[in-house]
C-alpha cells in the first residue's frame, strides 16, 4: 500500500503541480496590482470587526477556523520535512509561494462570500458553490464536492492524527493507541456540536495556540541569535545554486518549498473557501482580506519561524538527489516533529519535548475540527443536489473512524494520502479560481472604488456587473431600506 501511494503522489506533486500554484500566484497578484501586499493595513482593521449575526459567524471566527485549517503539522512536521528533502533553499521558495498564495487566497475567499447561499438559517458556500453559480457547470462542482469531501473526510484527517500520537508517545510515552482514542473522543464531542460550537472552539484556541507557539520560537531565535544571519544567507544562496553543499538542489528546493507551503497555507486549494462565506461582512473583498492575512500568519511568520529555529540549532538532516545524506547533525532521527523538538530542547532541556507536542495537538486537533466543517459543507452541497439526507451522518461515523485508523497507522502512508488529497484539490480549484478572475476583480474594483469615495462597502452584484450573486441582491436592497 505504501508503494503504491507514493506512486500516486508522485505522479498528482509533479513539476506540474508546482509550477502553476507558482504561475497562479504571480498571475493573480499582478491582476490584483498585489492586493496582498497594498490592503495590510485594512486586513488588519478587518480581522478586528466583531460585527455578527445569528446566520453567520463574525470575519474573525472565519479567519480562526481558516487559520485552524492552515496552522497545523505542516508547521512543525511539514517544513522539517522540505528541509530535509530540499535543503535551506526550500524555506525560501516556501516563504515566496506563501507571498504569493496571498493573492489566490484572497480571490477564492471572495468568490466565496459572492456566491454564499443561506442554508437552514446558516452562511455555506465554498469551491463548489461557486463553480456551479460562477461558472454554470453543475458536474464540475459535483465533482469538486465529492473529491473535498474525500479528501478532508477521508484522506487527509489520518496525518494529524498520526502525528499527535507519534510526538506523544515520544515525549510522554504514551501507547498510539490510548492517545488514538482520547483525541477522537474529544473531536467527537467537538463536530456533534455544529458549526457554532466549531467556531467558538477555534475563537478560543487558534490564538492562543499560535502566540504560545510564536512565543517559544522567539525565545529559541534569540538565544541562537548570532546564527541567524548566516541561516538566512545559507537560505538565499540555496534556492539559487550558490552554495557549494546545496548549489545542485534548486530544483528539489523549488519542488519542496511550494508543496510543504500549498500543503500548510492551502491558500488556493479551496480549504478555506467554506468558512469564508459562513462570515457575516458587508462586501465579500472583505473576508477575501482577512483570509489573504491568514496566509502570511501561516507561511511567513509561523512556518519561516520554525525553519529559522531548526536551522539555527543545527538539529535537522539533508538527504541528496542521490539519496545519500548530505548533512546529517541528528543520526538515526527521521525527517519530521523530532526536528522541531529536537531544536526546542537546546533551549529548553527536558521540556522542549513535550511543549512541541502540546502545540502540535492543539495545532493538529484545530485542522481536523476545520477538515470535519468542510466535509460536512460539501455534504450540504451534494445533499441538496442528489437528495441523499443520510449522507450527514454517516461522514461523522466515517470521519472519527478514519481518525482512529490514522493514528495507529504508518506515517509515511498518512502523509502521501493527505498529499493525494491536497494535491487533487489543487488541481481543481486552481482551474476554477482562474476561470472565475473576471467576477473575483469586478468584485475587487468595486471594492476599490467604494474606498476610494471613503465609504464602508457594501455589495450590490447589480452595481458591480457580477450575475448569479442572489444572496446579495437581497443583503444590498435590505441595507438600503434600513
Amino acid at each position: 500500500m505504501e508503494e503504491l501511494v507514493n506512486t500516486i503522489v508522485g505522479y498528482i506533486w509533479s513539476d506540474a503541480l508546482v509550477y502553476l500554484a507558482l504561475g497562479v500566484g504571480i498571475y493573480f497578484t499582478v491582476a490584483t496590482k498585489g492586493v496582498q501586499f497594498r490592503y495590510i493595513r485594512e486586513m488588519i482593521r478587518l480581522l478586528l470587526d466583531k460585527s455578527h449575526s445569528s446566520r453567520g459567524v463574525t470575519s474573525f471566527q472565519a479567519f480562526c477556523m481558516a487559520l485552524s485549517g492552515r496552522i497545523g503539522v505542516g508547521n512543525i512536521a511539514g517544513v522539517a520535512t522540505a528541509i530535509f528533502s530540499g535543503g535551506p533553499g526550500a524555506v525560501f521558495w516556501m516563504i515566496v509561494m506563501g507571498l504569493l498564495g496571498g493573492a489566490s487566497a484572497f480571490i477564492e475567499s471572495t468568490l466565496a462570500q459572492v456566491y454564499k447561499q443561506e442554508t437552514h438559517g446558516q452562511y455555506r458556500g465554498g469551491s463548489p458553490y461557486y463553480i456551479e453559480k460562477g461558472l454554470k457547470l453543475k458536474k464540475f462542482a459535483i465533482l469538486v464536492a465529492t473529491v473535498t469531501g474525500l479528501s478532508y473526510g477521508v484522506l487527509v484527517p489520518g496525518v494529524q492524527v498520526n502525528t499527535i500520537t507519534d510526538s506523544f508517545q515520544t515525549a510522554f510515552g504514551l501507547s498510539t493507541t490510548i492517545s488514538t482514542i482520547a483525541v477522537v473522543g474529544l473531536l467527537a464531542f467537538i463536530i456533534f456540536g455544529g458549526i457554532k460550537r466549531i467556531a467558538r472552539f477555534a475563537d478560543i484556541v487558534v490564538p492562543f495556540m499560535t502566540i504560545a507557539y510564536l512565543c517559544m520560537m522567539a525565545i529559541v531565535l534569540v538565544v541562537n541569535f548570532a546564527q541567524i544571519p548566516a541561516m538566512f544567507a545559507l537560505i538565499v544562496k540555496s534556492a539559487f545554486g550558490m552554495d557549494a553543499v546545496f548549489g545542485g538542489m534548486v530544483g528539489t528546493a523549488v519542488s519542496w518549498g511550494v508543496r510543504r507551503a500549498v500543503f500548510s497555507n492551502v491558500a488556493g486549494a479551496g480549504e478555506a473557501t467554506f468558512s469564508s462565506a459562513a462570515a457575516e461582512v458587508s462586501h465579500p473583498a472583505k473576508q477575501g482580506l482577512v483570509q489573504g492575512f491568514s496566509v502570511y500568519v501561516d507561511t511567513v511568520m509561523v512556518c519561516t519561524a520554525t525553519a529559522l529555529m531548526i536551522l539555527s540549532t543545527n538539529m535537522y538532516n539533508i538527504v541528496g538527489t542521490d539519496g545519500k545524506m548530505l548533512v546529517e547533525h541528528l543520526p538515526g532521527v527521521v525527517a519530521g516533529t523530532a526536528f522541531t523538538q529536537s531544536a526546542v530542547s537546546t533551549v529548553f532541556s527536558g521540556f522542549g519535548a513535550s511543549f512541541v507536542a502540546l502545540a502540535i495537538f492543539l495545532f493538529a486537533f484545530t485542522c481536523l475540527v476545520a477538515y470535519y466543517y468542510i466535509a460536512e459543507t460539501t455534504l450540504v452541497y451534494l445533499d441538496n443536489q442528489l437528495r441523499f439526507p443520510v449522507l450527514k451522518t454517516v461522514l461523522k461515523i466515517v470521519f472519527l473512524a478514519v481518525c482512529f485508523f490514522g493514528g495507529i497507522q504508518s506515517a509515511s502512508v498518512m502523509w502521501g494520502l493527505g498529499d493525494i488529497g491536497f494535491g487533487s484539490m489543487c488541481y481543481l480549484n486552481f482551474i476554477a479560481i482562474v476561470l472565475l478572475s473576471k467576477p473575483a476583480f469586478k468584485t475587487l474594483k468595486d471594492y476599490d472604488e467604494q474606498k476610494k469615495r471613503g465609504q464602508d462597502p457594501v455589495f450590490d452584484p447589480r452595481v458591480a456587473g457580477v450575475e448569479n450573486a442572489d444572496f446579495w441582491i437581497e443583503y444590498s436592497d435590505k441595507h438600503r431600506s434600513q
